[in-house]
């Protein structure tokens, strides 16, 4: 258990401080090349999933945030349920990093509305505005920032549907709790077979030469 907090308290930590810099140093749309054109903190925010998905509208938000929260529970029942077994580390490690991400996304939905103004083009926003954040609680919007457009190019114009228009990859923004989510699911896919493996057959053999029921 004592492995497990920490990797989620570092995750928070490192994911909130820089969500929490980025929202109030810069502004919507704003760049900063770390390392040439590959690799840029580009300030985006969304309602929504990983990888800047969402759900339409204000019921859609409310609909994730409250699914969010119900996923965050049984994660965390079944985090502290694994902690007490005999189980591969890996596998609590893996949850643990689902866990935080879920849970520093969630962050921000719930409080960023009530504690920051709105992020706009041109100005950064203000950590406890004197006239209040710009939504309510569970309407807040996550904060994005990874940006890796490795390749960039276009399309042939005789491509299907997308024929001429401009291709990057990679094209989503993400932040750390995005990561997180995903090296965590990617950790259990790899090692699904180590991580849940299949019980022994329990049933006891018949002895050899044993006749059977009815029989001579």
């Amino acid at each position: 258990m004592k492995k497990s907090l920490i990797i989620i308290l570092v995750i928070l930590l490192i994911d909130q401080s820089l969500k929490i810099w980025i929202k109030t140093h810069m502004f919507i749309g704003q760049e900063i090349h770390v390392i040439g054109d590959w690799f840029i903190l580009h300030f985006t925010e969304n309602n929504g999933m990983a990888f800047g998905m969402e759900l339409a509208g204000e019921s859609g938000k409310l609909i994730l945030s409250v699914f969010r929260i119900i996923a965050i529970i049984l994660i965390a029942f079944y985090l502290a349920k694994i902690t007490r077994e005999k189980v591969h580390p890996v596998l609590v490690i893996s949850i643990s990093l689902i866990f935080a991400g879920a849970l520093g996304n969630l962050i921000d939905s719930a409080f960023y509305g009530l504690i920051f103004s709105e992020s706009a083009y041109y100005h950064p926003a203000q950590l406890f505005p004197e006239g209040g954040g710009y939504s309510t609680f569970l309407h807040g919007k996550v904060v994005d920032m990874f940006y890796f457009p490795v390749i960039k190019g276009h399309y042939p114009g005789w491509f299907p549907f997308w024929g001429s228009q401009e291709f990057i990859f990679f094209r989503p923004v993400f932040n750390i709790a995005d990561s997180a989510i995903t090296v965590g699911v990617f950790t259990l896919i790899l090692f699904q077979r180590k991580l849940f493996p299949k019980k022994p057959d329990q049933r006891p053999c018949e002895p050899e030469g044993e006749a059977t029921v009815g029989g001579n």
